[in-house]
């Protein structure tokens, strides 16, 4: 890891004429969710399969957005939108890629920000709410976090508190930083690995009351040239284009550190590449040992490298395919610190085509097609193990999973969206016989939420009213079958356990919810869900249990 470390110091120094980069996080959902209508409405370009967006990135589609000869195009709420989001993006922006101002004071609206007496390049703002400051080298700027939700059914109340900070800032034009803490504290755990919720996972400390805490830290450093970035993070990321979960990364493991490397050189390619350090939870007894009368611990080592070749042949098309590798018990190895390998045939060749002394390899694939305005269309598909024999036997079936579906926006009807979309995902993707190279950290599976031998109906249907306002109704039905474990000697042939041949668990759920963004990274939020969970309740908090209608409300400022 050292020696990891003074390399991209190394690149620091060498490497010149950068520009920022700083991530946006995935839960700030209201800035996704409006770059995504722009782009369906074919005003702006996005790269949607690979997400965090840098806030480099997100300030300059919104003034793709503002200075195209498009502006005719956005109705009133949607230009109220874009001067709302701008507002927030403003330190990426006033510095001299979009535009160029003297003081950073000068861009902050007077009536919601206090001004430091002579310090022009000082203010402490309401929106966005914080400490933010900016001269010719230096941007930076501290954040609350702050939240709380509350839940109430027929089988009891549930609550969630949480509190911290978030910093971000860059120094000169070739290096940024963020590092975002937040302390959790809940009444019951709800996003436990064995639970069937799209809900962000964590590890949970539990107390002798029954309450749970957790403690979620983000953060990175980025060094960037026009064309590409490279970076140390320790964050959650999403590969795969949806709108109810990845079946490729989902984000909904708790954060591991990782090396991510991007590069764009031209307008036809983008490539993503990350090597990370996963918690395999697995205790390596060779390593553990007594420190008196205290056992210490210690976990098999367990990495990941995966990367993302995206190509854009005609705008709005965007076709990608790429692999990754689960491997462990072993240090990290240079053969996966190549980003352009093609890991399962450098693997192979590795470990003299030993399967067993081999790693867990991984295909997958993504187009997302918004040819057609007010149109998305998007497809996911991810292979754990495939054989040709398999495609045309019926008896049996490859370790795969798919997510297919659309989303139309902002027509028949202004301001109003719909979306369909379908996942499967057969028995045993996933999962492996070698228990530290299962696609997982932390006991979370990386992929989709509903794991192996599942598939998913999601629909849904929002409205934005006004600037802010979201107005949303769903429906989900969730089905998860047989959990028969991968074992090369137990009798049976993986290849041959039935998709979803016993339904042990399903859920049927309609929801209704309206969300208010008051202030950047500000919301207000109240749903009324009504769900009938039916089978093996060791898949969802005891509060969900069986038919239930569940109201919860919520403040949150800051990510």
């Amino acid at each position: 890891m050292k020696k990891l470390v003074t390399i991209f110091a190394m690149m620091l120094v060498f490497l010149q004429g950068f520009s920022q980069v700083v991530y946006e996080d995935v839960s700030n959902t209201g800035i996704y969710e409006f770059l995504d209508e722009l782009a369906t409405m074919r005003l702006i370009s996005l790269y949607s399969e690979v997400k965090p967006y840098s806030r480099r990135y997100i300030a300059g589609k919104l003034h793709d957005a503002e200075t195209a000869d498009s502006t005719h195009r956005l109705n009133k709420r949607q230009q109220k939108e874009l001067s709302f989001y701008l507002q927030d993006y403003q330190l990426e922006t006033s510095s001299g890629v979009i535009r160029q101002t003297s003081h950073l004071a000068d861009d902050y609206d007077y009536k919601l920000s206090f001004l430091l007496k002579k310090q022009p390049d000082m203010v402490v703002a309401l929106n966005p709410p914080g400490f933010h400051y900016k001269d010719s080298l230096f941007t930076f700027s501290v954040r609350p976090i702050l939240g709380v939700q509350w839940m109430t059914n027929e089988n009891g109340t549930a609550y969630h508190r949480w509190w911290g900070g978030s910093m971000f800032g860059y120094i000169g034009k070739n290096f940024g930083f963020y590092a975002n803490l937040r302390d959790n504290n809940e009444n019951t755990p709800t996003a436990e690995p064995a639970y069937f919720t799209p809900e962000q996972g964590a590890v949970y400390k539990y107390s002798d009351k029954g309450t749970v805490d957790f403690s979620e830290m983000r953060g990175g450093m980025v060094a960037s040239v026009g064309w590409g970035s490279i970076g140390i993070i320790n964050d959650r990321m999403i590969w795969g284009d949806n709108y109810h979960g990845s079946n490729i990364l989902s984000g909904k493991a708790p954060a591991f550190p990782y090396i991510q490397l991007h590069l764009n050189p031209s307008k036809w390619f983008n490539f993503n590449y990350m090597h990370g350090w996963l918690n395999s939870n697995i205790i390596d007894s060779s390593r553990s040992y007594y420190n008196g009368s205290v056992y210490r611990e210690v976990y098999r080592n367990k990495f990941i490298a995966a990367n993302m070749f995206t190509f854009i042949p005609w705008r709005g098309l965007n076709l990608s395919l790429g692999n990754s590798i689960i491997y462990s018990d072993i240090n990290v190895n240079p053969l996966y610190l190549i980003p352009f390998m093609f890991f399962n045939s450098a693997d192979a060749t590795k470990n003299n085509y030993n399967n067993d002394g081999g790693s867990n390899s991984q295909l997958f694939f993504n187009i997302s097609s918004r040819q057609i305005r007010h149109l998305h269309l998007f497809l996911s598909f991810y292979v754990d193990d495939w054989k040709t024999s398999r495609a045309t036997d019926p008896n049996k079936h490859n370790f795969t999973s798919l997510k297919a579906g659309f989303h139309i926006d902002n027509f028949p009807i202004r301001n109003v969206a719909f979306t369909a979309e379908y996942t499967g995902t057969q028995p045993m993707t996933y999962d492996h016989y070698n228990p530290t190279s299962t696609f997982s950290s932390n006991d979370y599976i990386l992929g989709s939420y509903l794991r192996e031998n599942s598939r998913e109906l999601f629909l849904a249907l929002s409205f934005h009213p006004l600037r802010g306002v979201l107005l949303n109704a769903s429906y989900t039905i969730a089905q998860h079958g047989d959990n028969v474990p991968y074992r090369i000697d137990a009798g049976y042939a993986v290849d041959e356990v039935p998709f979803l041949k016993n339904i042990t668990w399903q859920n049927h759920s309609f929801e209704i919810s309206a969300r208010y963004e008051f202030v950047s990274n500000g919301y207000f939020f109240i749903r009324y869900l009504n769900s009938n969970r039916e089978g093996e309740v060791i898949y969802q908090p005891e509060i969900m249990n069986g038919k239930t209608n569940s109201f919860l409300t919520g403040i949150n400022v800051g990510f």
